[in-house]
């Protein structure tokens, strides 16, 4: 009996040493997977609270699509609009989201944005971003697209300011670790998620709360197919972890999808580069021309318009056509002249040479636009902003065509940014916030919500998730 003793001690440590040999465990008040600009948004608003927080991020760098995006934030009633004597209200905001969603969007969650869009552009001005200048995008009714001083490109800029920030706040972001799957209890309730590191090892995190916040799927072509068939074959303007690994996760446990269906084309893509031209190009006063060297459609309708007319031309393609004066008035243009991707020349002639568009119908064209800009009417197709004649040489054109931009469609979620099941109850203790979900923009995103979505529904999914965890414990 006293030989038995040793033995069955010595066996039980063995199989402790082997079970501890399996995947390591961690714990945090809250894991937030993604790090673009919604999952930031929402560990730093959880950090502010006092949450434990950390972020997995399955790409080598932080910023997701968010570092891509160049137009602009939308919000109404700032300071800056004010400052600046444009009259905008949420109302207003509210009715050109709606429309431009097609009235698809879930009210509720746009009412949301629509009031809460300002406070995240003092949110993040607290935190040093410049939101100082304001420009209009396509579907707005007033200019309240709010970016870096001089039109900078603004995704990259509050992509910095919000990783800088949680560098600072200590916040526990890992690159190129990837979540695996979320453990969900049998009453429904998170309790951890399964990663794997940097060099492929698979690990738990006990956690009461999760956000996912790992944005769309645009970059799966398979998965935009089997969506949307006559998308196949459609570059995207996504980078390549955009690929909807956490849609189809969480759908297995029972979380429920919207719009799916709804997938957005960009209309000003350069081909074969995969690179958008900003929409605040052509709210800055820039003009479509096709190959014959003619308009052909109102620049500022929705996205979805101007693809379909732009894909409606000679090969699919048309020129984004703009001058000096332009590009001297917004500073996100000069990364496709740093890119190569423009043509110039000093003169309408000279341009239409290099582009092997007939000089006089080109000439023809400005002449016709510049005379509705002087006007202030665009008799040809009703554009209802013209900012600027284009007449200061040199002239520049960017040749360009649709791509699969933004998935409007993701988990649903309720105004807490709830993940909800098929039953339409909350998944307790799932979060969710930007591109991975879906209901905020309808059949159409208008240009500028985006920021304005991962920012404000971050924001709320960080807060409510710690919120949770503390009424849990």
């Amino acid at each position: 009996m006293k030989k038995w003793i040793p033995t069955v001690l010595a066996a039980a440590m063995a199989l402790s040493l082997l079970s501890g040999c399996g995947a390591k465990k961690e714990s945090a008040d809250v894991v937030v997977v993604g790090a673009g600009g919604a999952g930031l948004a929402a560990a730093v608003r959880a950090q502010e609270e006092g949450a434990n927080v950390i972020v997995l991020e399955k790409m080598p760098i932080v910023g997701g699509n968010t570092a891509r995006a160049t137009g602009g934030l939308n919000a109404a009633g700032t300071k800056q609009q004010i400052d600046k004597g444009f009259t905008d209200s949420v109302e207003l905001f509210y009715e050109d989201t709606m429309k431009g969603g097609y009235d698809k969007n879930n009210p509720e969650l746009v009412k949301l944005l629509t009031e809460q869009a300002k406070d995240s552009v003092e949110w993040l001005e607290k935190y040093g971003a410049d939101m100082s200048d304001v420009g209009r995008m396509a579907g707005a009714s007033v200019n309240r697209t709010h970016r870096p001083a001089g039109g900078a490109a603004v995704g990259s800029h509050i992509a910095m300011v919000l990783e800088k920030t949680a560098k600072e706040k200590n916040i526990d972001v890992r690159t190129r670790h990837e979540m695996t799957d979320i453990v969900i209890n049998k009453e429904g309730a998170v309790t951890g998620i399964k990663a794997k590191d940097k060099e492929g090892k698979e690990y738990m995190i006990n956690t009461n709360a999760v956000v996912l916040a790992s944005g769309g799927f645009s970059a799966n072509q398979e998965m935009v197919v089997a969506y949307k068939p006559a998308l196949k074959g459609f570059a995207t303007t996504n980078h390549p972890g955009a690929t909807g690994d956490a849609i189809t996760i969480v759908e297995k446990h029972g979380a429920a999808l919207v719009d799916m269906a709804e997938i957005q084309t960009h209309p000003t893509v350069v081909p074969d580069k995969g690179v958008m031209v900003t929409e605040a190009v052509r709210g800055n006063g820039a003009i479509l021309v096709n190959k014959k060297g003619e308009r052909f459609v109102n620049e500022l309708l929705t996205r979805d318009v101007v693809s379909k007319a732009i894909l409606s031309q000679q090969d699919g393609r048309a020129y984004l056509l703009f001058d000096k004066g332009l590009r001297d008035s917004l500073k996100a243009t000069e990364e496709y002249f740093n890119m190569q991707l423009v043509t110039e020349a000093e003169s309408i002639a000279a341009l239409a040479e290099k582009l092997g568009v007939e000089s006089a119908v080109l000439d023809n064209t400005l002449n016709a636009y510049n005379k509705g800009v002087k006007a202030g009417k665009d008799e040809q197709f009703q554009r209802p902003d013209l900012p600027r004649e284009l007449s200061n040489g040199p002239f520049y054109a960017i040749e360009v065509t649709p791509a699969v931009h933004h998935t409007m469609g993701g988990v649903k979620i309720n105004t807490d940014a709830q993940v909800l099941n098929k039953d339409g109850q909350a998944i307790k203790g799932l979060y969710a916030a930007g591109e991975v979900t879906g209901g905020v923009h309808g059949g159409n995103r208008l240009g500028g919500n985006a920021l304005a979505d991962i920012i404000t529904f971050g924001k709320i999914a960080g807060l409510n998730a710690f919120n949770y965890v503390k009424a849990e414990q």
